[in-house]
């Protein structure tokens, strides 16, 4: 999730809830006009891989059992927890999916967190059972998050949304630089597109202007509550979504502008289950 303002500034996690953070020419043009996305013939097996448009409507959901009957082309669920028949499903009723993952923190609970050497875990970023990784350690989180993009890709996922992407502007316990930052990034967005799946950048606002070229689409938690929705505005430019959710601001306090910028709006809830209020 989007980082904290201030160390542990975060609220806190919900009773019972884990806490959680803030995807013939003719059939190719009818699928545009459907699903609001472009495909480019660029995929390692020769297919095309998904390109969303600014605007196109999305459902964010990390708790719960899967709604899939939700009415919108995108889906983003969490990579570990969902299967590949909720996938399948989903794409049953046409939509595409979006994988969850964390590549910038540990997590306790995931399956492969005993893989992770103690050397590379450090602070806590403010939600329980979550530290922060020193991602200048590609020779240990390279295979690693190779192996959880495969499990991505074997699941059908469309894309994926690769989580805490901006620690070097946190209390990591690792000295963290802008560099190092720009290098992992990068490495997750080539990840993803070896196995033809599109990849989102997930806040990360200082760093748009060098990534926009790299990444598919954005994904931004909280832009019109701290005044920061226009730095987002290169994906928008170069023709890619803007996937934006707020938290504490009504739709009447952002929906507006987020027309006017071309952005994937809506209001949810901080566990990010099913419920949603879209612009």
């Amino acid at each position: 999730m989007r980082p904290a303002r201030s160390f542990l500034g975060y609220p806190a996690a919900l009773p019972g809830v884990r806490p959680l953070k803030r995807p013939l020419l003719l059939l190719a043009g009818l699928l545009l006009l459907v699903t609001g996305c472009t495909a480019a013939p660029d995929s390692p097996s020769g297919g095309s891989r998904w390109r969303p448009r600014p605007g196109i409507a999305w459902q964010w959901q990390l708790t719960g059992r899967v709604d899939t009957s939700v009415d919108v082309p995108v889906y983003d669920i969490d990579g570990f927890d969902q299967s590949a028949a909720v996938v399948s499903s989903l794409h049953g009723k046409g939509r595409k999916v979006i994988c969850y993952l964390s590549t910038g923190a540990w997590e306790d609970w995931r399956p492969d967190a005993g893989r992770f050497p103690k050397s590379v875990i450090g602070r806590g970023n403010g939600w329980e059972g979550e530290r922060w990784l020193d991602i200048r350690a590609t020779d240990v989180l390279e295979p690693l998050m190779a192996e959880r993009l495969d499990m991505c890709r074997e699941k059908g996922f469309d894309a994926v949304e690769p989580d805490n992407m901006d620690g070097y502007k946190n209390r990591t316990g690792f000295a963290l630089t802008a560099a190092d930052q720009l290098r992992y990034n990068r490495l997750i967005a080539r990840l993803a597109h070896d196995r033809g799946m599109s990849v989102g950048l997930k806040n990360d606002l200082d760093q748009i202007p060098r990534l926009v070229g790299d990444f598919d689409f954005a994904v931004n938690e909280q832009c019109a509550q701290y005044d920061e929705c226009g730095d987002v505005e290169p994906f928008i430019k170069a023709g890619k979504a803007v996937f934006h959710v707020e938290y504490e601001l009504p739709v009447s306090r952002f929906c507006a502008e987020s027309r006017r910028l071309k952005l994937s709006s809506m209001l949810k809830k901080y566990e990010l289950g099913v419920w949603r209020e879209a612009c």
